[in-house]
């Protein structure tokens, strides 16, 4: 009985050899880079979390740039900051009130650059609609009308659609194209929410063009009535 039962035993143990021999290497590297792909995330995050702390610190340090109004400084800080860290979302924000800063300091061109690098690092679709409407406004300024509508054609965040609508009629607009712009501007007035104050600087777009919205006109009607 010993007997067999050893026979047995070997016979399994002959067959787990030749099972490893032809299997063996393929399951090792398969262990191993599943192994590898683990710790690579882990590593991912604790990178992660080490350059956002240190990011978050040279973004307060931007920050107070940007409140005492000092555009050199701040371009100074976001220069180091997309620098080291580049890839995290304090960078790209950190572009943004950079960007606004030298824009309101008179200095287009570093606003311009600035916007176009982060809607080109931007990790998501509505940074980069708020890049791409401030560069829009920036060509605006510059009567590149060409570019500007191209950047707004390229915003994809569904919830900056009306606000893009409606800047892209001050571009049409701008380069003479009257009816092309008062069409823009009723996509906008009807993609904004009724309660929105934004909603009532288009309106008063659209009723400077002499295509004031069909609430506007009621309104503007029954006033003339309780006025007479």
């Amino acid at each position: 009985m010993a007997s067999n039962l050893d026979l047995q035993e070997q016979e399994q143990l002959d067959e787990l050899k030749a099972f490893w021999k032809q299997y063996g290497n393929l399951i090792t590297w398969t262990l191993t880079l599943a192994l590898a792909g683990l710790a690579a995330f882990n590593g991912w995050n604790w990178w992660q979390r080490e350059q956002g702390a240190k990011a978050a610190a040279m973004y307060d340090e931007l920050d107070r740039a940007v409140q005492a109004g000092n555009a050199d400084q701040a371009a100074r800080v976001f220069g180091d900051l997309k620098d080291r860290h580049g890839r995290t979302s304090y960078a790209t924000q950190a572009g943004l009130v950079t960007a606004q800063l030298q824009a309101d300091k008179g200095q287009a061109d570093a606003a311009q650059a600035t916007l176009a690098w982060v809607v080109d690092k931007a990790g998501d679709d509505e940074t980069r609609a708020l890049a791409q409407l401030q560069l829009a406004g920036l060509l605006l300024d510059k009567k590149a009308f060409d570019e500007a509508l191209k950047q707004l054609d390229a915003i994809q965040a569904p919830e900056f659609a009306a606000l893009a609508s409606d800047r892209r009629g001050d571009v049409l607009l701008a380069s003479g194209k009257a009816a092309e712009a008062v069409q823009a501007f009723r996509t906008a007035w009807q993609g904004l929410p009724a309660t929105s104050d934004y909603r009532r600087v288009v309106e008063a777009k659209l009723t400077a063009l002499g295509a004031a919205p069909d609430e506007a006109a009621a309104a503007a009607a029954a006033a003339s009535g309780v006025a007479q």
